[in-house]
């Protein structure tokens, strides 16, 4: 499955304040982190919020923190608020008869499991693993 940017950009975030509770987090840290626009990070932001994902805090000190249930919250759900993780092939030839119906099943199999492990996998799961990669990377760990 290939996701959009914007996706792509919702989970890095997610997991930025996440793994950072206690904190308020800049939209430009983030943007600056991943190369992405703020224009466009701000977007994003704002869908997470609608979302109950994330809190906006305005003024000094302000910025964006992790809100969600990190036990409950899934990569499902944040996916979804950005994209239909199933997409249908385009029409096909009217020459590829079995072919398309073939290749078709497979490809909704796969959208089927790709779904099933989003939704499995958890913002928690998530930040030990990050945490946990953090620390093979200490010096003396």
């Amino acid at each position: 499955m290939k996701l959009q940017k914007s996706t792509l950009l919702a989970l890095y975030s997610v997991l930025e304040f996440a793994c950072r509770p206690e904190e308020h987090v800049s939209a430009a840290e983030i943007a600056e982190k991943y190369g992405e626009s703020a224009h466009h990070l701000a977007k994003v932001l704002s869908e997470l919020v609608r979302a109950g994902i994330v809190e906006s805090v305005r003024g000094v000190g302000g910025g964006y923190r992790f809100v969600g249930n990190a036990r409950r919250l899934t990569l499902l759900n944040v996916v979804v608020l950005f994209e239909d993780p199933a997409q249908e092939l385009p029409a096909p030839p009217e020459e590829a008869g079995a072919a398309h119906e073939v290749l078709a099943g497979l490809l909704a199999e796969i959208d089927q499991m790709v779904t099933a492990t989003l939704g499995s996998v958890t913002i928690a799961t998530m930040v030990k693993a990050i945490e946990q990669g953090r620390a093979r990377t200490l010096p003396g760990v």
